[in-house]
């Protein structure tokens, strides 16, 4: 369950990026007649993205720790925008999908993508319930 609220969460950021129109994002469907193609593309880009993040996301922060260190973490900027352009890739590669015009916009990109999820996931987080004695 919490895996479906992370792509849909991920799926609203990315349509709220490729609304801004300065940051090079944008958005191929799979079929470009209706907006549920559309629907389908932007869950099933968040899905990747999630499985990227996830997977390599993880591997990354693990074998950068010294840099999130030395940084104070300010690495993890440029490690999302390389995991949002990676997801890019992929997806570009089937045909249809994300698009991101340059590393830097995918950047600032994956800051506002970041931003999003911290919002939602502090409002949709499930609240601990107090014993009572």
């Amino acid at each position: 369950m919490r895996f479906i609220i992370k792509v849909v969460v991920n799926a609203f950021a990315l349509w709220v990026v490729t609304l801004i129109p300065m940051l090079q994002v944008g958005m191929t469907a799979f079929d470009p007649a209706g907006d549920l193609q559309l629907l389908l593309t932007y869950l099933a880009v968040a899905a990747i993205f999630a499985l990227v993040n996830s997977i390599i996301g993880t591997v990354i922060k693990i074998v950068a720790f010294p840099l999130y260190l030395l940084t104070f973490g300010l690495i993890s900027l440029i490690v999302n925008g390389f995991l949002l352009w990676l997801t890019a890739w992929i997806t570009s590669g089937l045909g249809w999908g994300l698009s991101v015009g340059d590393f830097w916009w995918g950047v600032v990109a994956a800051i506002i993508i970041a931003i999003i999820n911290a919002v939602f996931g502090a409002i949709l987080r499930p609240q601990k319930k107090k014993r009572r004695r």
